[in-house]
């Protein structure tokens, strides 16, 4: 049995009192790489913040890695998001430490103590990304590239049940869009789920997968014609 680690029925989604998606019905099993499409202004964004509870579901059913999105409290948003790797278009990487100081900060967030297994983790999440030897470098000494290599790196560290990646290539230059999707694609492969928001259409023709397409206040599945 496929293992369901987000669902969203008749969802309706709303930034303040404008109703930015509606009826939003999508399902991700474990395992997945999924694509998120849609213009500027269509509501990626407010959708992925609804997943990480940056915006309240009101209306509709929400379960994601075994939490209700309906009625999810303040104090369940941590927990919840300790399941989850989110991945920015900005980094969002702290600048006055270094690389290895920003994952353990992340670490020493969500409750790790033992300095010998954090340093163990940030090794393994930092190699996973082909980054094994810049964790004494600052954000500024690297770039763009490396930089988001980093921020997946951190969203790795507590093993997530679902990475959810919001345009993780809108500040980068092709070739490095590239480099990054292959790091996101060898996580899907080792059994990451992976739900990303993007308008670089040039990276869904190179690795298509299941697609979902917000327009005109709806989300609806794309079927890619085979060539």
């Amino acid at each position: 049995m496929p293992e369901t680690v987000l669902q969203l029925k008749d969802a309706n989604i709303y930034q303040a009192d404008n109703l930015v998606l509606n009826n939003v019905n999508v399902e991700l099993q474990k395992g997945d790489f999924v694509y998120l499409i849609g213009k500027t202004g269509s509501g990626k964004s407010s959708f992925m913040k609804t997943l990480y509870g940056d915006l309240e579901l009101t209306e509709g059913e929400g379960h994601i890695v075994d939490f209700n999105l309906r009625g999810l409290k303040e104090k369940d948003i941590p927990f919840l998001r300790r399941k989850l790797g989110i991945v920015f278009q900005d980094f969002k990487l702290l600048p006055d430490r270094t690389i290895n100081g920003n994952l353990e900060f992340v670490l020493k967030a969500t409750g790790w103590k033992d300095k010998a297994e954090i340093s163990e983790r940030i090794d393994a999440v930092l190699n996973k990304v082909g980054m094994g030897t810049k964790g004494f470098k600052f954000p500024h000494e690297l770039s763009g590239g490396e930089q988001q290599r980093v921020a997946i790196a951190r969203a790795l560290l507590n093993e997530p049940e679902l990475i959810l990646a919001d345009e993780p290539t809108g500040n980068l230059d092709p070739q490095t869009s590239i480099e990054v999707m292959e790091v996101l694609q060898d996580i899907n492969k080792n059994g990451n789920t992976i739900l990303m928001a993007t308008h670089d259409y040039a990276l869904l023709l190179k690795y298509p997968s299941k697609t979902f397409k917000c327009d005109e206040n709806k989300v609806f599945e794309v079927v890619q014609r085979k060539s």
